[in-house]
């Protein structure tokens, strides 16, 4: 008799659980740059921090290209030591129910018989937006030998996975470098918010099909990880400035005339 009493109270348990899931909000402060007049009325760019609430099962973080190994040894350290911080953001948010979508370009083959590409690609095809028409700068950097501060021989694949020291949910993520099915994916979960987060951040972060320009002109509501990238920039190239500095021009270029950003810490504790 105990039996049916025990069955209902677990089902209970487990609705009232998913129910606090779906209602988990991000409460994060997005910065952006504005062009305003200073004292003596000479424009100035000045960043703008505005709070935004968002419901954590209508927003998605899209994990762009963060490879197991770089063609550039100094982009491949990076990425190695930015993986296991990215690792436990990726947890915590997967954790309040934001969808989890890893896109490592090129490296499709390696996940063929993975549950979380096969669900990306049984997504239904659903029509994306027409692109609308945004204004498109130069960029701050020139990254016209292919960035790499540590004097390689540009362009060639040296990548096969997503690097391992990100972990991907098979039961609830998703796995793909098709805008198309990116797009199939976020329209099948509701999604309305993107998060990017990854690299590189004057190249595919913004240009890949699934990343910033794409979202943005497509009117999805976009948001980049400033702390969680990095740009391929060689100190050698104008601006003549340090790496460091290179890529927060790029974020900074971004704020500008794309999309907001964010910090990892808000999504660590996002709506705590």
């Amino acid at each position: 008799m105990r039996r049916p009493g025990l069955l209902l109270l677990v089902i209970a348990l487990f609705s009232a659980q998913a129910a606090l899931v779906a209602a988990a909000e991000l409460r994060l402060h997005l910065r952006t740059q504005v062009l305003k007049p200073d004292a003596g009325g000479h424009n100035q760019w000045e960043p703008v921090v505005t709070e935004q609430v968002l419901r954590a099962d209508q927003t998605a973080i899209i994990v762009c290209d963060m490879w197991d190994k770089h063609w550039s040894r100094g982009a491949s350290e990076r990425v190695a030591a930015m993986a296991p911080r990215m690792n436990e953001v990726l947890k915590a948010a997967r954790a309040k129910g934001v969808t989890i979508i890893h896109c490592p370009s090129e490296t499709m083959p390696f996940y063929q018989d993975a549950p979380a590409r096969k669900r990306m690609i049984e997504a239904p095809r659903a029509e994306m937006p027409a692109e609308q028409a945004h204004a498109d700068p130069p960029q701050p950097v020139d990254s016209s030998d292919g960035g790499s501060d540590t004097g390689e021989p540009p362009w060639h694949k040296a990548w096969t996975r997503e690097h391992p020291a990100i972990e991907i949910d098979q039961q609830q993520d998703g796995i793909s470098d098709n805008g198309q099915e990116v797009w199939n994916f976020l329209v099948q979960r509701g999604v309305k918010n993107v998060i990017i987060m990854g690299v590189h951040t004057n190249m595919c972060i913004l240009g890949r099909p699934f990343a910033i320009k794409t979202m943005v002109r497509r009117g999805m509501n976009t948001m980049l990880v400033r702390d969680l990238t990095d740009a391929m920039y060689n100190p050698a190239r104008p601006p003549y400035v340090s790496h460091a500095e290179g890529t927060r021009l790029i974020v900074e270029y971004i704020e500008k005339f794309w999309c907001p950003t964010i910090g990892s810490e808000e999504l660590l504790g996002a709506g705590d």
